[in-house]
């Protein structure tokens, strides 16, 4: 596990660092290695239960989704569509682990943070609008879920879940609204540190049972 953990530490640092210094190559190659050596950190855990495979599910989604970024601008549908059933998958795992209940003040935050993200970038979109809008939902309510766990029932299970699931909210938001409206210095490498983090913090989880 330890050879495993250090190898995913190192190509997501080389990641990350591509997205601020480049080359381009780099960050294309490193970025899918980080994936699959999450991927095989991830089926090393000590023990997988049913739903946690979902979370497996959800990497392989979200490699296919990154694949589909490198191609034309046609192709950016199918790859919300592929990050939407990961972010889907994962909200199922966790949903899985918890007993439903309701503390409004998260959903409303995060309803009001999804309001002003969508407001910010919603005249650039085009015909990709409602592809974002609901992908934008999607993560959404993963943060939700993995929230109210921790809120209800604050474990280091928990706390991970909640962590990556903001994580990857917050790289999504700094996504759009740099590809949308207006860029600003190191912004792909805090997108990547984010991505790489909280898919991390997922898989990490898995750990903690």
């Amino acid at each position: 596990m330890l050879w495993s953990f250090l190898a995913v530490l190192f190509s997501g640092w080389l990641y990350v660092d591509a997205s601020y210094r480049g080359p381009q190559w780099q960050r294309w190659l490193f970025k899918p290695v980080t994936l699959l050596l999450l991927v095989g950190l991830a089926w090393q855990a000590p023990t997988l239960n049913t739903t946690d495979y979902l979370i497996l599910a959800g990497l392989v989604a979200t490699l296919a989704g990154d694949a589909l970024t490198l191609l034309p601008r046609q192709q950016m549908l199918y790859a919300l569509g592929a990050f939407f059933l990961s972010h889907l998958l994962y909200t199922l795992s966790f949903a899985a682990n918890m007993t439903m209940t309701f503390f409004w003040p998260i959903p409303l935050t995060l309803l009001i943070i999804g309001a002003v993200v969508i407001a910010i970038i919603w005249r650039k979109l085009a015909d990709l609008r409602w592809p974002v809008c609901t992908f934008i939902g999607m993560t959404l309510v993963m943060t939700w879920m993995a929230t109210e766990q921790y809120f209800f029932r604050p474990t280091d299970y928990s706390f991970s879940i909640m962590i990556g699931a903001s994580l990857l909210l917050l790289a999504n938001v700094i996504w759009f609204i740099t590809h949308y409206r207006r860029r600003f210095s190191a912004d792909s490498a805090i997108i990547a540190a984010c991505y790489f983090a909280g898919h991390f913090m997922i898989v990490r989880s898995l750990w903690l049972y």
